[in-house]
């Protein structure tokens, strides 16, 4: 069963950073991520820019479309990764989420997927 594993960090976490906390941060998340691929649960993953990186919201709303350019002063936290598993059950997801090197300093949220009807 696919699960997204959603990694909710703190706005301007990113920033507090050293140079060198920051690449050793995202070698762990590598070796996370290298460890589910061997496992063969990994489907895919991804790290996403800060929101003040050119994030954009897009809403459609009576026929009309506004298109919001970041960043989002009002937001606390921002999706800034995601992995997307295939693991038999909901509690091999939630374990997965609790072994990821980021529950240490964001929020992973686990959502199983759900199929998308045309």
């Amino acid at each position: 069963m696919p699960y997204m594993l959603l990694i909710h960090e703190p706005v301007g976490q990113r920033q507090e950073r050293s140079q060198a906390e920051g690449e050793a941060v995202y070698e762990r998340m590598l070796r996370f991520a290298s460890e589910l691929k061997e496992r063969g649960v990994l489907r895919g993953v991804e790290s996403l820019q800060s929101q003040d990186q050119r994030a954009t919201r897009v809403q459609v709303r009576a026929g009309h479309a506004q298109v919001l350019d970041g960043p989002f002063a009002e937001a606390k936290e921002m999706v800034g990764g995601f992995f997307l598993v295939d693991v038999p059950t909901r509690e091999d997801a939630l374990e997965v989420a609790r072994q990821c090197p980021a529950a240490q300093w964001a929020t992973i949220e686990v959502r199983e997927t759900g199929p998308c009807f045309i």
